[in-house]
């Protein structure tokens, strides 16, 4: 499909730079495909759903991968900036390099240079690989727990790319950028559709009788990444590593055959669920990287309704949704959540999709697994 197709005018403005206050407070857009719009709030989602649903969560939690170094080759120095967006080893991650042009292979690059940093205010590294499009494979001289403590000591939390464009991030980052149930440490950025969840929430959902199941899907960088070519076939997935347990997979299986609804929270966790659905929809235990991609076309598996924030003109999640409601639906939701002033991206508002109802093949998918 042409990429111009998810393009949408969006003003600046309705960027959300804070999360709202309190986290359910949030604006929630319903959208039932052919039935029109509703307007609501994040804490009203219980008056939307039925006993014996159940909500899918991602329980990843967002590590300080962005790094701030110096490049030294010979005498010759140079800043550099790293995102890490996926671990390969217990001492080497993958990484977004600003600039790309200014690292080679063999490199040296000293992250943290502050007084606040542990192992003397530095973590180094070594350029093992370089790849396309300013991605490097970093050869840490730490390994294991003390590279992950030294990660907390000296990295910055990954903001988008459209927030810090416009203010540095900072302690408030660090509880705000992080879901409250947020448990395996591994994403760089995080599943946002969480973040408006509260205690006060979850206890108005157990008393309804909605279950909660949670998966891990680690959040790469790669999710940040603009769409460069014309056509969504010719674009390439960053894959991302998941895991769906044995006990969650017979839970949510229990759950649709008794005429439960499965309500993915976040784009995140509906691509974990149909990477590891089988044809007939039914879940099997499943983990390993997935670089699946969802157009319209694609025929959904496992989820029955997705909560999701509001996502970036011609980007990837934009195509996911408008997969799942039907491009028509979206573009009509997005020009109706912008007039309104919703707010936009991580830190914006809400919304709870229902799944359009078609007899669509799959198309524009991509799946790797690692058995």
């Amino acid at each position: 499909m042409r990429v111009d197709l998810f393009d949408f005018e969006l003003p600046e403005k309705r960027i959300a730079l804070r999360p709202a206050e309190p986290r359910d407070s949030a604006k929630m857009l319903v959208v039932r495909p052919g039935e029109g719009l509703e307007n609501r709030t994040v804490r009203e989602l219980p008056t939307l759903l039925e006993a014996g649903d159940v909500l899918v969560f991602n329980d990843t939690k967002v590590i300080p991968a962005q790094l701030k170094g110096i490049r030294r080759r010979g005498e010759a120095a140079a800043q550099v900036e790293a995102t890490l967006h996926m671990r390969v080893a217990p001492d080497r991650w993958l990484a977004f390099m600003r600039p790309g042009k200014r690292i080679a292979v063999g490199d040296r690059i000293h992250f943290g240079h502050d007084t606040n940093s542990c192992f003397l205010g530095q973590l180094d590294a070594t350029v093992i690989e370089k790849g396309e499009a300013g991605e490097a494979l970093l050869g840490f001289d730490l390994s294991g727990p003390f590279l992950d403590e030294a990660l907390h000591a000296v990295g910055h939390i990954p903001l988008p790319p459209y927030i810090a464009s416009k203010r540095d991030d900072d302690e408030r980052d660090r509880s705000d950028y992080q879901t409250i149930y947020a448990r395996e440490e591994g994403a760089v950025a995080a599943p946002t559709a969480g973040l408006h969840f509260t205690p006060e929430l979850f206890a108005a959902l157990d008393a309804k009788g909605v279950e909660r199941r949670f998966v891990t899907l680690h959040v790469g960088a790669g999710t940040f990444l603009p769409v460069k070519v014309d056509d969504t076939a010719d674009h390439k997935m960053h894959a991302e590593i998941g895991s769906v347990s044995p006990e969650t997979a017979e839970a949510l299986n229990a759950a649709k055959a008794r005429g439960g609804r499965i309500i993915a929270v976040g784009t995140t966790s509906l691509r974990l669920l149909e990477s590891a659905a089988r044809e007939d929809g039914r879940l099997a235990a499943w983990s390993g990287p997935t670089d699946i991609f969802i157009t319209p076309g694609y025929r959904f598996k496992a989820a029955d309704m997705l909560m999701t924030n509001f996502h970036l003109p011609r980007s990837t999640l934009f195509m996911l949704v408008s997969a799942f409601c039907g491009l028509e639906t979206m573009r009509a939701a997005y020009a109706h959540a912008i007039e309104n002033r919703y707010r936009f991206y991580s830190y914006g508002d809400a919304s709870l999709l229902f799944k359009e109802e078609n007899d669509g093949r799959a198309s524009g998918i991509h799946k790797e697994f690692n058995d």
